[in-house]
């Protein structure tokens, strides 16, 4: 646990608690989440504990909460058993896949491109985002917890923008993938999308905002940013790069089998599956019902997101227009 809470306060606008103050605040949320069945504890190690704590400004009653829905929806949307064959179609194009490299830092690097959306289908594009977010996980170094998301804007258009879309998105990244993006590089996005970004940005707490960094091609400090961030002969073209490859579906399906492999021994730790019976919601003290506000003074205004919402406003154009017959919330 020592090198998680080390980590948590690495970021300078976290609210200052010292590390004994964060066990007492993990070991006050395991009290108040009480016991859980195996298939649910695995969700949360301090590592996970620590990240919805940072997420809510180590408020504990947020951030428990925060994790008991995320319990919730774990247990009855099942992310972690999305396999490949399920979402291919919604891969075909590149319109988001995990790149073949990481960043300087060690970090996974999901490649997202507004302009090859392909489907219509809300549910199709989220359960695909979902599950590229488990698979950018699952390749996570040991002593890593965040990505880094490259958005390429090249042919983006405001038709590729849907609120409904973006709404969805918000909600499960902002509320189940708390503190796991680390940077966020919006490539060449078109001046057009600069007053949509103004008028989202004051929704977003300032370290939020600061890990949305705006690159273009042509301006000498985009270029330092993605050599100091990136190794170039491994970076695509597409980026500033020298890697002309290019996106293959029949290569990356297959990364993704083997990785599918890997999916159900790294969420029980390498443990064989028990043989538990299915999970009886209605028997786990789920109810979210700690909104009140412990000592920590938190904003508990819905206009202030954490930071795993970061993209929501460019996931917008990240998971891209779908039909407005199809949207489908996903609790």
């Amino acid at each position: 646990m020592s090198a998680a809470l080390k980590k948590s306060s690495s970021n300078g606008s976290d609210k200052s608690v010292t590390t004994e103050e964060q066990h007492a605040k993990i070991s006050e949320i395991r009290k108040l989440i009480g016991p859980l069945p195996e298939k649910l504890a695995i969700y949360c190690s301090d590592a996970a504990l620590t990240r919805y704590l940072r997420a809510r400004n180590w408020n504990v009653k947020k951030a428990t909460k925060m994790l008991k829905e995320t319990l919730k929806w774990r247990a009855e949307y099942k992310p972690e058993e999305i396999r490949w064959e399920e979402v291919a179609h919604e891969a075909e194009t590149g319109k988001i896949y995990r790149s073949n490299y990481i960043d300087k830092h060690g970090r996974t690097v999901l490649v997202m491109r507004p302009s090859c959306q392909n489907t219509k289908s809300t549910k199709g594009q989220i359960r695909y985002l979902v599950y590229c977010m488990e698979n950018a996980i699952l390749n996570l170094p040991p002593d890593k917890e965040q990505m880094v998301w490259l958005i390429d804007f090249n042919g983006y258009n405001l038709s590729h923008t849907s609120v409904k879309v973006t709404r969805e998105t918000a909600h499960i990244l902002q509320d189940h993938y708390p503190e796991r993006l680390g940077l966020a590089i919006l490539y060449n996005p078109p001046k057009f999308f600069e007053p949509f970004w103004k008028v989202v940005k004051p929704f977003l707490e300032p370290k939020t905002q600061n890990k949305v960094k705006f690159v273009y091609s042509d301006d000498p400090n985009g270029k330092k940013i993605m050599e100091e961030l990136f190794d170039m002969e491994k970076l695509e073209t597409a980026f500033g790069g020298n890697d002309d490859s290019g996106f293959n579906i029949s290569k990356y399906a297959e990364r993704m089998r083997e990785d599918d492999k890997r999916m159900p021994a790294f969420w029980t730790r390498g443990n064989p599956q028990s043989a538990e019976p299915p999970v009886d919601l209605n028997s786990l003290d789920l109810n979210s019902d700690s909104d009140a506000s412990d000592n920590g003074k938190v904003d508990s205004s819905p206009s202030h997101v954490s930071d795993s919402e970061t993209l929501s406003p460019s996931e917008s154009v990240i998971v891209t227009k779908g039909s407005d017959n199809d949207s489908t919330e996903v609790h």
